[in-house]
This record gives structure tokens, sequence and C-alpha cells, in this order.
């Protein structure tokens, strides 16, 4: 029987993207839009890029306008977040005290910073997720302070550039062998270090925050395990994030690493999940994975809307991850998941020049392609990954290709 009730329950990408699947698929019921912040959805990688650095304003991220969100006829409940759920009487309880009753239910509640203990009361202590959260960091990075990036990520190096395009004196701190190198590995996170430090950010590698140190409230510094100290006017942290599945205690919905959800992502009779918050075995990759980035949030909230309106159940969610990051002049864009290659190869472009696309192989396959200031090029290559193509096979075709071009 078709759903007369949809409750959505995170009002940013995945979320989104599902109320408007569902719409487009022909749903006429009612949509519960249900968001923790009180603003309208919005993008959240300009966050740490454009916003942050200046280069916009607020508005410009506004995922849909006004009259956008009016024609998805959506009862919003902005401002609020969820706090329990009984799929068994299909109700989920808000904390605002309000009981929504629904058919179906799509967790897209995301995931919040993780934290270095004992910093929640500290001033000049940030973490970077909300529209909120860029804009105080924003404000705190005017007056060009001593600024130290706790995490070697994509946020934390994003953070580090448009901190130095401020004026901040920034150094990042990261317990990998160089920033990135987790991800990309040591010769193209070694491009990215060099980049970093030919704009002025001083990096620390290898070593962890011990702690944050601060007096009358303030922070002034952190303290490195290896005791060495940094001073800081500020300290932004991004050593990564939880997912919000707390609320989700005693309602019998698996949770582990996010909501744990089959391949169709469902996670149970009338409950699906989409997103960062979102756990699935991935058909291709044969592995349980989560992915916290905004390409697969909106993918994945379509793929939930058909899946809730198909009469047969619905289909896998197999996508090809998508990631890209801004730093200074440099446009990283990366297909397929890197972690763990266990061979590199760069196809197109040079080291040297740090303008490049690079193959990553794992088991004997392709499982990613990296480029940096090659876009086009990298996206030819997309294909690659899509098939998980034996690797002497893409190298083979690699260098055909690059014989047909000589």
């Amino acid at each position: 029987m078709s759903p007369a009730r949809v409750a959505v329950v995170g009002a940013s990408a995945a979320g989104l993207g599902a109320a408007e699947a569902l719409r487009r698929g022909g749903f006429d019921g009612a949509v519960t839009l249900v968001g923790a912040e009180p603003h309208l959805p919005y993008d959240r990688p300009p966050l740490s890029k454009q916003l942050l650095s200046g280069a916009w304003e607020a508005d410009r991220l506004r995922l849909r306008s006004d009259e956008a969100i009016d024609d998805l006829d959506l009862d919003l409940r902005l401002g609020t977040t969820a706090s329990a759920l009984d799929p068994g009487a299909r109700k989920l309880s808000l904390h605002s005290g309000e009981i929504v009753g629904y058919d179906e239910l799509v967790i897209a509640t995301g995931v919040r910073p993780r934290r270095l203990p004992g910093t929640e009361d500290v001033a000049g202590v940030h973490v970077l997720r909300t529209l909120d959260d860029a804009l105080a960091l924003r404000e705190a990075l005017a007056g060009h302070p001593r600024l130290v990036v706790v995490g070697g990520g994509f946020m934390g190096a994003e953070a580090a550039s448009a901190a130095r395009e401020l004026g901040a004196e920034v150094t990042l701190v990261t317990d990998t062998a160089m920033p990135l190198a987790d991800v990309l590995g040591e010769e193209l996170g070694g491009v990215l270090t060099a980049t970093h430090r030919d704009h002025g950010v001083r990096i620390e590698a290898g070593v962890l925050v011990g702690e944050v140190l601060a007096e009358r409230g303030r922070v002034t510094g952190v303290r490195l395990s290896d005791e060495r100290t940094l001073p800081a006017d500020l300290v932004l942290v991004a050593i990564g994030a939880i997912p919000n599945v707390e609320w989700l205690a005693g309602s019998g919905v698996p949770v582990g690493n996010g909501v744990e959800c089959d391949e169709t992502c469902s996670a149970g009779p009338g409950v699906w999940a989409a997103g960062d918050v979102a756990s699935w075995p991935h058909p291709d990759l044969g592995r349980r994975i989560r992915i916290e980035h905004r390409t697969n949030a909106t993918e994945q909230g379509m793929a939930v809307a058909r899946n809730l309106l198909a009469d047969d159940g619905g289909s896998a969610f197999a996508p090809v991850p998508y990631i890209w990051s801004d730093q200074y002049d440099r446009k990283i864009q990366i297909y397929g998941r890197p972690q763990g290659a266990d061979r590199v190869c760069v196809v197109e472009g040079s080291l040297t020049e740090r303008r490049l696309v690079a193959l990553y192989g794992r088991q004997g396959r392709v499982c990613a392609v990296v480029g940096i200031n090659m876009a086009r090029a990298a996206r030819g290559f997309r294909p690659l990954v899509a098939e998980r193509r034996p690797w002497p096979a893409a190298t083979e075709l690699v260098n055909a290709t690059e014989g047909e071009r000589a």
C-alpha cells in the first residue's frame, strides 16, 4: 500500500533530496521535514571554503529559493530535533513536544563534530559544521589571529587555506605523516603539504594535541603530545564527526557507526536512512561504508525516495563516491575511495607541476582516481573506477591512450 505520510528527519542535502525526489516521483501525500537548525536547507561544503574566506555571503548557500521550498508543499518543523522514535506505532517525538505520525520515515540527521575533551566552554575554541559555526569563525579570523587547526583532513586543510587568505597565522596539527596522507597517500599528500607551506602554513605532523591551554576561560595555546606548546588565539578542532543516532536508543532501529541499513538503505519496516548518518553495504565494494560528503547525501536521499515509493522494495544503492576540495588555487577531485590503496600511478600531469591525475589500485583493481587542477581529465577516468577495472587492463588502456596522443 502506498504511504500517505512521510516524515524526513534532517533538513540538509540528504533530507531535501529525499523530499524533492518524493514529489518528482508523484507522491502527493504529507511530507514533514524536521530540521535542527532554524535555517532553510543550505549547502555545507562552502562553509570551510567560500563562506569562511569571505568570498561568499550566507544567502548564496541556500539550496533552494523560498518559492521552490513552497512548491514542495512541506510541513516544515525547523529549529527542533527528534527525541525518540516508536517504529511500531510509527510515531516520531520531537524535542518541541510534538508527535509526528508517519507511514514511512527517512532518517537524515547527519553528524556532529568531535570535540577535544574539556574545551566546550573555552572561548576561542571552534568547530565547523553549521552556518552559525562558520560565521562565528570568520568573525574571529578578522583580527588576523594565531590559529591552530587540529586535524589534517579535508575540513582542516580547507579551513587552513581560507584562514591564510584572511591573513591569519596558521599552524596545522595532524597525527598522520602529512595532511590528507591517510586519504591520498604520501605522494599526493606531499603535493598538498608543499602547497600549504608555500602559503605560510606551519605544519606539525605525526603528533597529537595533548591539551588545550586556557587562561580566564579563553584559549592561549595547545600542548602537543611531545610536550611542545603552540601559542594560539584561536583553535579549530577538525578531528572528524559522530553520527547523530542517540535519539534512536530503544527504538529497535539498528545503529553502530551510523544507522545500519541494507543495500536499499532500509533500516527496518517503514524506516530508511540517507546521507552522513547512513551506513550500508555497498554491493560493489563488498563492505559496509558510511560517506560524509555532499554529493553522496543528495544521491542517497533521492535513492531512498525512489525505493520508498517502489512496489518491489527498490534497488541497491551503489554510487561511485565523489569528493571535491578547494585549497588555495588547487581543486582536488576524487572519484571512488583511495584509502587503503596498494598502488598509485600518475597517468597525466606530474607531481612537480602539482597538476595531475592519479589512478589508485587495491587488490588488483582500480579503486579511485584523483585529479588536482585537471577536472575534465580526472572525470574521464571515472568509468575505470565504476567498473573496478583490473589494474593491468587499466594501465594498458592508459598507455595505449598516451601512445595515440603521441
